[in-house]
């Protein structure tokens, strides 16, 4: 019988993990789409507003391929974020029925944004050669604004399950009485929403830079090359500083607003100042292992004092402390050194501009730039582990566990499997005709199209 009785706890337990594991794998694929469809809309019209102002026809034609590029990776987009609304249901729905009431608004209103991008992302690439010059470039910039207001609604949504507000639980536990804008605008939606949407400029910029730094390694120095790295990391690198300050704003919030949260992110054992600051290392209810310390500052970060008070784990109940503390921490800490790391790439190439108004001479600048794509990407992911590691066990702060969300049916692990062989084929086939439609461009040169963007096509309408 005590074999019995503990199956059902053992298969509770393997579908928790089983469900945490493939949102974390769905979420972590789909988010670098996301930022995709966020921040590549901006990018592509401050080359064609280039390209229109200044008679540069290199710059047009790099309008011209990234939209080409960006409606690929919107259609896989598209296919990656319904397979997350779809998991939401399946994989947690006790979350789904007992609060979808209250954060579901900000899911309605983000589908209303992705439909409006999806519509005149069609039109602006359906523009080319047929509407006159401004006429197309005023077309596009829905999309920029489309695209940052379904990242407000989306991240507004898991603000909210860091900081509920806006509804009331009656005596059956049922949600009533939603206010919507309380849910929207939440205490943490203040710091959250910009800080992904920095991300997401981030990750584009640096991501499409890295391609052209790769390009120009090659020996590709022609001006397509230039402006194509030049015009993404350009917005990189103004995102990086203004991100840095929001994320100071926000782990200081995190402080004030979900303590167990920053003490499992800085390893805090003991409430009290003085508290110092670990770079790397292992965390232990000893203190922290093989890390670099720095005394008193870890207290300065948050109270701007050496002397102020910051919660430890030894304050929070025992069931309520976040798990893997050591993956909390590098994860914060590497979100934090790649910033940095950004921020000195960023110092590099104004001191050259302003010096001699051209990008560093050196390879190395190039290949810092080559591997910052994947530096933004990897700080994106783990600043995502922070936020939602940290939270755990909780799947809305202080108000439902994590693993009273989880469903009990059969064959989750199943399912794992086959959305990572599913997500195997739609990566691998996105990558493959990214990879076609770069191997073209190649073979075309670096020369835009003789007739250029905005000449007519044989039987079109203006």
């Amino acid at each position: 019988m005590p074999l019995l009785d503990a199956l059902p706890l053992a298969a509770s337990a393997s579908n928790l993990l089983a469900a945490r594991e493939q949102m974390a794998f769905t979420l972590g694929f789909h988010i670098v789409l996301s930022c995709l469809g966020v921040a590549l809309p901006a990018t592509i019209l401050i080359a064609n507003w280039i390209g229109l102002k200044k008679g540069d026809e290199a710059a047009l034609e790099l309008a011209k391929r990234w939209s080409k590029a960006m409606a690929v990776t919107f259609a896989v987009g598209a296919v990656t974020g319904t397979v997350l609304t779809f998991e939401f249901g399946l994989l947690w729905p006790h979350f789904e029925e007992r609060f979808g009431a209250a954060f579901g608004v900000a899911f309605a209103i983000e589908g209303i944004f992705f439909f409006l991008e999806a519509i005149f992302l069609a039109i602006y690439i359906y523009g080319w050669k047929r509407l006159s010059p401004w006429a197309h470039f005023w077309s596009g910039m829905p999309m920029v604004i489309t695209g940052i207001g379904g990242a407000f609604s989306v991240v507004a949504a898991n603000s909210w399950m860091n900081q509920p507000q806006g509804f009331t639980l009656d005596a059956a536990g049922k949600v009533v009485d939603v206010e919507p804008l309380k849910v929207l605008i939440n205490p943490a939606t203040g710091y959250e929403v910009p800080h992904m949407i920095l991300a997401a400029y981030m990750v584009v910029g640096f991501l499409v830079a890295s391609i052209y730094a790769v390009g120009m390694l090659k020996g590709r120095r022609d001006r397509l090359h230039r402006l194509g790295l030049l015009i993404p990391l350009t917005i990189g690198l103004i995102a990086t500083p203004i991100q840095l300050f929001v994320g100071d704003t926000a782990a200081r919030a995190v402080a004030d607003h979900q303590p167990a949260k920053f003490a499992g992110m800085e390893c805090i054992q003991e409430t009290g100042g003085h508290q110092t600051e670990y770079v790397g290392g292992i965390c232990t209810h000893d203190g922290v292992k093989a890390a670099i310390p720095i005394p008193d500052l870890d207290s300065f970060l948050v109270g701007f004092s050496p002397s102020a008070k910051v919660i430890g784990l030894n304050d929070i109940p025992a069931d309520e402390r976040p798990p893997a503390n050591t993956l909390l921490h590098l994860a914060f800490d590497t979100m934090v050194g790649i910033g940095t790391a950004l921020l000195f790439l960023g110092l590099w190439l104004a001191w050259s501009w302003w010096k001699k108004r051209d990008i560093p001479k050196t390879p190395w600048f190039l290949r810092a730039v080559a591997v910052s794509g994947a530096g933004a990407i990897l700080a994106l992911w783990c600043g995502w582990i922070v936020t939602e590691v940290g939270r755990q066990p909780w799947i809305v702060q202080g108000y439902m566990r994590t693993e009273e969300a989880v469903t009990e049916a059969s064959g989750i692990w199943f399912s794992f499997g086959l959305v990572l062989v599913v997500y195997a084929v739609l990566g691998g086939v996105a990558i493959a005709v990214l990879r076609g439609m770069s191997r073209r461009w190649r073979e075309q040169g670096a020369e835009p199209e003789a007739e250029g963007p905005y000449a007519p096509q044989a039987g079109a309408t203006s």
